[in-house]
């Protein structure tokens, strides 16, 4: 007879196959049958979050980088409790499998008042994921897990959700029924009709643009190829490092600044790869783009989505850019005036953004100078990730700026953690408000208990200056709503066992960063910004309405 298991370790057993490394989750009376397999076998670390936002927040970091994220929450409000952090999996593409309980198979969908039943779970799972499944029978759950992670890893990637009713969790299935992980279907090949059309294009253009975003981080090589040939490259904040700052034809993401402006109204050509071009990277879809626009992407939805392009090529653009760079030969495009006007405008829009950010540029430097190379920021949406840390923070690699990209706030503490699980020989500094951070202040605990390798530096301003921001540009001054009472930080930081730092005067930035950063394991700064200065934020650039 062959050997039985319960279906919750079949579960941990097929993710150990996927070599699943790190489970972030909250323990539940329907998930446990998971949980307990996942503690027996020892194979998974599991993490234990203060909230199921911050769970699946921390999977999301970590699947950025890993290939695969993996939360497990509760049913019901606690499913609901992550719904916030699933949609912004989905927005950044994060390949994601989150498994949630349900009710006994018994009682589900008739309104009986079971304990943490909920209306239509499975519903609002689907309306914030890539795709959501229920097990609906004990031999099927390995199969519809497999189903998910490969749903959730197939390009473009996203969340996908699991609910799983307790009782099948606890049902006895034959061993036999896990099997090897199933990949995700190959990446297509580029089409050499394509490419030549691209490459005719790039020929012909004077002056080209590569416009790169999420959809082309694994394109490294083919992007710095592109640039070498003398192909000027912009990246949204998000493929922020697919080209190194440092390179001479790297525009960054300067989107909004007049000097980078001037430089796109006199190229004559776009290559748009795998960028959504957001809204606020593109003055809400009015930044004029050189013409012809070519637009890649592997998504065929993707197509004359925010820009209607004089042309689609639906394919994948690691392949695409590959065979394109290949065509060309080193230096092919490369115009010594045009470079020098490149560089002059990058300067001119850093030193606009050094002024604008005054003494908190100081704040940038001291990071920089701290931070091993190979060091990852992490920044919550707050007026100093949105000021400093998305342009003018250094990147030198893809991946090294994470951020939040459906634009909530609170998530740049558990994307902290995640980040530093997922990698262990690297060092975190997690850039955060006082606002953001009250909304999973808890998860300072998971941090101290999983003794991640993080400075987490709380700005501290005391309320909410991005809205402060805004409301000064836009209501004429007027100031509601946006003061925030805050505890003493260093204090609850120490009374959770955490090295901390207050600083409030520019002057101890470089002592107190370098300090922090070398120090082992979690830390905490906080920098009182009502000393130091004001920093503003000058609010979107567009009209709100």
């Amino acid at each position: 007879m062959s050997e039985k298991i319960t279906v919750g370790e079949a579960i941990a057993r097929t993710l150990e196959q996927y070599e699943v490394a790190a489970m972030y989750g909250i323990i539940s009376i329907h998930n446990l049958p998971i949980a307990d397999a996942v503690g027996q076998r020892g194979a998974i670390r599991f993490v234990p979050a203060r909230g199921e936002a911050g769970a699946v927040t921390m999977a999301d970091a970590h699947g950025r980088f890993s290939g695969l994220g993996v939360a497990l929450t509760s049913t019901g409000a606690g499913a609901g409790n992550a719904v916030g952090a699933m949609i912004e999996a989905l927005n950044a593409n994060t390949p994601l499998l989150h498994i949630t309980g349900q009710v006994e198979k018994a009682y589900l969908d008739a309104d009986a008042g079971f304990i943490h039943e909920t209306k239509d779970q499975l519903g609002f799972l689907r309306a914030c994921s890539k795709q959501a499944y229920r097990v609906n029978s004990p031999e099927q759950a390995v199969a519809v897990i497999q189903r998910a992670i490969k749903e959730a890893q197939t390009v473009p990637c996203g969340p996908v959700a699991v609910e799983i009713p307790i009782d099948i969790q606890n049902s006895l299935v034959p061993a036999n029924l896990v099997g090897q992980a199933i990949q995700p279907p190959a990446l297509p090949a580029a089409n050499p009709a394509a490419v030549e059309r691209l490459y005719q294009q790039v020929k012909q253009a004077k002056r080209p643009l590569l416009w790169v975003g999420g959809g082309a981080l694994a394109c490294r090589e083919a992007v710095k190829q592109l640039a070498d040939a003398g192909v000027v490259v912009m990246s949204s904040t998000h493929g922020r490092g697919i080209l190194p700052d440092s390179h001479p034809r790297s525009l960054r993401a300067f989107h909004n600044s007049p000097s980078v402006e001037a430089i796109l109204k006199q190229c004559d050509l776009t290559l748009v790869a795998g960028s959504r071009l957001r809204s606020n990277e593109t003055r809400t879809w009015t930044l004029p783009l050189p013409r012809p626009l070519v637009q890649i992407d592997i998504d065929p939805a993707a197509a004359n989505r925010n820009y209607v392009a004089d042309e689609q090529v639906n394919g994948d653009c690691g392949a695409l850019l590959s065979a394109l760079a290949a065509r060309l030969a080193p230096g092919e495009k490369v115009n010594a005036e045009w470079d020098a006007e490149i560089a002059q405008a990058v300067q001119q829009a850093e030193a606009a953004l050094r002024q604008q950010s005054g003494e908190y540029a100081k704040l940038n430097d001291a990071i920089a100078a701290a931070l091993p190379a190979d060091g990852l920021l992490v920044r919550d949406i707050t007026v100093s990730g949105s000021v400093w840390g998305s342009r003018l923070f250094r990147a030198i690699a893809p991946l090294c700026n994470i951020h939040s990209l459906a634009g909530a706030i609170g998530m740049g503490l558990p994307m902290a953690i995640g980040t530093a699980i997922a990698n262990p020989q690297r060092k975190v500094v997690g850039l955060v408000g006082d606002g953001g951070l009250a909304l999973g202040l808890g998860e300072l605990a998971t941090m101290a208990q999983e003794q991640a390798n993080i400075t987490l530096l709380i700005m501290n301003d005391g309320g909410y200056g991005v809205m402060r921001g805004i409301q000064d540009k836009y209501f004429a001054g007027r100031q509601y709503y946006n003061d925030l009472h805050t505890p003493a930080f260093c204090q609850v930081a120490e009374a959770m066992g955490l090295k901390a730092w207050k600083v409030s005067d520019a002057a101890q930035f470089s002592g107190v960063l370098a300090e922090a950063i070398n120090y082992p394991g979690p830390s905490v700064v906080e920098v009182d910004m009502k000393s130091v200065g004001p920093l503003t934020f000058a609010g979107p650039p567009q009209k709100l309405y």
